[in-house]
């Protein structure tokens, strides 16, 4: 029996056209169509095949506005038992630190049927709207556990965490003891797709909200105003142009390489 916390996050839809808004220049997440974010859902599959071979239960855990409520019931009807939502106006703009801060003292407060606190924490390596790729690690040193990162393949058993993380200098095999952070790469797994039958039970799962306050969180050390980083400007990326044609009368592959040493490409 595994308790398992999955970290998951709406972002804007990898096809819809993302911008700044005006003044703060954070991600307007209402100009596009908001998603639950791919590596997340293969963090909340890893969760549940876990779950299926061990027993256990998968709650998931999101930081974001009302509209990331379509998220949540996105992981609950894969199979995730219930949803906790830290949701605060206050939040808007934390950078990858406060945001770290903010879901380390919302993991505080979950405990799970059993009376037991998280032993696993399963995310993704990174959001596909900011791709910071470090909340993971610095959730896990606010907390004082482990982490495992980046990884391919996981294993729980006998109290412990192991699995592969690859990198182009090869495959390195990690481990740790619970209770432990795992990040994931898209290489985890395939996750499933809601059946109607999921979907329909997860209107009526469990989904606690908590705020700041709830948290004990101290809005002046959160939100855009009190990040440790700051966009001043932005410049929308130019409208994409018809490129360059090259007729092929003999010379087409010369023509080629000459552009593409150009456009310092090769």
């Amino acid at each position: 029996m595994t308790n398992i916390v999955v970290l998951i996050k709406q972002v804007p839809d990898t096809w819809s056209e993302r911008k700044l808004s005006d003044g703060d220049f954070t991600l307007d997440r209402e100009a596009a169509d908001a998603v639950l974010d791919e590596i997340n859902e293969r963090a909340v599959e890893e969760a549940l095949l876990i779950k299926e071979a061990q027993g256990g239960e998968v709650i998931v855990l999101s930081a974001g506005p009302d509209r990331a409520t379509d998220a949540i019931r996105k992981a609950l009807s894969m199979g995730a038992d219930k949803a906790v939502h830290v949701n605060d106006p206050a939040l808007h703009g934390s950078d990858a630190i406060q945001t770290g801060w903010t879901l380390a003292a919302a993991l505080g407060q979950i405990t799970f049927d059993n009376g037991e606190p998280a032993e696993v924490i399963i995310a993704g390596n990174e959001a596909t709207d900011g791709r910071v790729g470090a909340v993971p690690a610095i959730i896990a040193e606010y907390l004082g556990i482990p982490q495992l990162t980046h990884i391919r393949k996981l294993t729980i058993a006998d109290g412990k965490a192991s699995g592969e993380r690859e990198t182009d200098e090869g495959v390195f095999g990690l481990e740790a003891p619970l209770p432990v952070i795992v990040s994931v790469n898209e290489k985890i797994n395939e996750p499933r797709f809601p059946s109607f039958k999921g979907i329909m039970a997860a209107k009526k799962k469990e989904v606690t909200t908590y705020t700041l306050a709830d948290l004990g969180v101290d809005p002046d050390t959160v939100g855009v105003a009190n990040a440790g980083t700051t966009v001043t400007a932005s410049t929308p990326k130019p409208p994409r142009t018809a490129g360059e044609r090259i007729t092929d009368e003999g010379e087409g592959g010369t023509k080629v390489a000459e552009y593409l040493v150009a456009q310092k490409i090769i």
